[in-house]
């Protein structure tokens, strides 16, 4: 039997990687994880003459046990195609003293692209193995990119919908207008009033309600996600740190065996845990197979936001010596790494209180990352002293990423590689890269688009061909409403 897959919280166990795609959440509330970490069964020297495709299969097929190659490949070859517009799929920049994985080459200009491109074809291959006999309803939640993302791979796959949900002043510009002009008769998108957290919130609330499940599936619809609680995303994003590695290997920026640190903005940390993954590898593959990386540390991508949204856990994480008290809000990441018997107890104290103790099993896992944030400040700072010394630009998310790796490595002397996440495009937040880098008077009297093209006439790069689609679009989403009617907004959209 292949590999299966259990819920964090024990209600399931035995699961089909199919099975666990098509769900996307257990009944019971939790995440479903692997039995085990699989071992990587191809050497390095050989990954590092892989393409992106090729690398993919080969991690990829060691998590989706129950589909065949044929069926992996097919899904693999339709995901990383013409849409992105690089042949690499997710080259690596050298600048500044670190390499830059870009992940915004795809349709949306985000790295949930590297996910999302490949889950819609995972997820309806997972519903012809399953014989599954009703329409999938995708229910998501985003920040800006999740959602956008999301319903570029969706749009108009039959026998899907998706509903997105977003904190209605919350995105900035252009991704509200890439949600707001997406075509496909399947799409919906609806902003609420609240903040990303209550959008969160609220789509968790609506799967674990047993009453409206039993409502949905006898009008013909089942759930599932496509947010980083989806196996079937947090698979696809585990290749690309592995491809990083090999690629670095390739090029000679490293020696066989050579450790790595990477550093990851985020926001819910699906990211991280995906590093985390690959990382693991170094202890439960063959030394020689393993990707040595240290995952010394994630970057909060905006401390500001932080402040405002309502932490759920607080957690004194070490920040390089700095007394800082980091807020996190309801992160996967632990209940995804700490399956034990106490599971459901912390899920309900969170669920109940709005916040649980720390562990010892949790701070013990909190041991392999190093936290980080920069303020506003020093992120634009940080984005001009790159693109001044060396030409490279970098959008608001990567300039934190860079800017914590630049503290870091000040105060520990820690000279490893690093590679640095870039997640999205500098377009994708035009107005605080063109401030970063010339000034809040740059921006007076000028839109958005005039923005744009004023940030590309000044740096020499090319606009993204995902913003040029937008300029003009018409736009096809207005739905609003509170955070409360959410499920009653869900089931007016489907029409029960």
């Amino acid at each position: 039997m292949g590999l299966t897959y259990q819920s964090t919280r024990g209600g399931e166990s035995g699961v089909t990687a199919s099975m666990a795609i098509l769900q996307g959440l257990a009944k019971d509330g939790g995440l479903f994880m692997p039995a085990e970490i699989p071992k990587l069964d191809v050497p390095f020297e050989v990954l590092a003459g892989m393409t992106y495709q090729e690398t993919a299969y080969e991690v990829m097929k060691l998590f989706l046990t129950d589909f065949t190659e044929e069926e992996l490949k097919s899904c693999i070859d339709r995901a990383y195609d013409g849409k992105f517009d690089t042949e690499e799929i997710a080259p690596l920049a050298k600048a500044d003293g670190a390499y830059y994985l870009e992940l915004y080459h795809g349709s949306t200009i985000a790295f949930k692209d590297m996910a999302l491109s490949i889950l819609p074809h995972l997820m309806t291959t997972s519903a012809r193995k399953n014989k599954a006999d009703k329409e999938i309803v995708i229910l998501t939640a985003t920040s800006g990119d999740t959602g956008k993302a999301a319903m570029a791979g969706f749009a108009d796959v039959p026998g899907t919908r998706i509903i997105v949900f977003y904190p209605k002043n919350g995105v900035s510009k252009v991704q509200e207008l890439q949600m707001r002009t997406q075509k496909g008769d399947n799409t919906s998108v609806v902003a609420i009033h609240g903040n990303f957290d209550d959008a969160q919130t609220g789509v968790k609330n609506i799967f674990g309600n047993r009453a409206l499940e039993e409502e949905m599936a006898s009008a013909g619809f089942q759930f599932s996600s496509a947010n980083s609680i989806n196996i079937g995303r947090l698979v696809p994003q585990v290749v690309y740190y592995v491809y990083a590695y090999a690629k670095l290997l390739a090029n000679q920026e490293i020696g066989q065996g050579e450790e790595i640190n990477v550093v990851v903005p985020t926001g819910n940390f699906g990211n991280i845990l995906a590093a985390y993954f690959a990382k693991k590898w170094a202890f439960l593959s063959r030394p020689w197979y393993a990707l040595p990386m240290t995952t010394r540390y994630c970057t909060i991508f905006c401390y500001r936001n932080l402040r405002q949204e309502a932490g759920i856990y607080p957690y004194q994480f070490p920040v390089h010596g700095h007394p800082y008290i980091q807020q996190f809000r309801a992160s996967y990441l632990p209940e995804r790494r700490l399956r034990s018997g106490s599971q459901r107890s912390l899920m309900k104290e969170l669920a109940e209180k709005g916040s649980y103790t720390v562990t010892p099993a949790m701070r013990e896992f909190m041991s392999d990352f190093t936290g980080g944030f920069a303020t506003e400040a020093e992120n634009a700072a940080v984005i001009k002293q790159i693109f001044e010394d060396t030409g490279y630009l970098v959008d608001t998310h990567t300039g934190v990423a860079a800017a914590v790796y630049k503290g870091y490595k000040a105060l520990t002397g820690d000279g490893a590689k690093t590679v640095i996440a870039s997640t999205a495009s500098p377009y994708k937040f035009s107005h605080s890269v063109m401030e970063a880098i010339a000034g809040s008077e740059s921006l007076e009297g000028r839109d958005e688009f005039q923005v744009v093209d004023e940030l590309s006439r000044l740096t020499g790069t090319p606009v993204p061909g995902a913003v040029e689609e937008i300029r003009n679009a018409p736009v096809r989403h207005n739905l609003e409403c509170g955070v409360d009617k959410m499920e009653e907004t869900v089931k007016n959209i489907l029409g029960i």
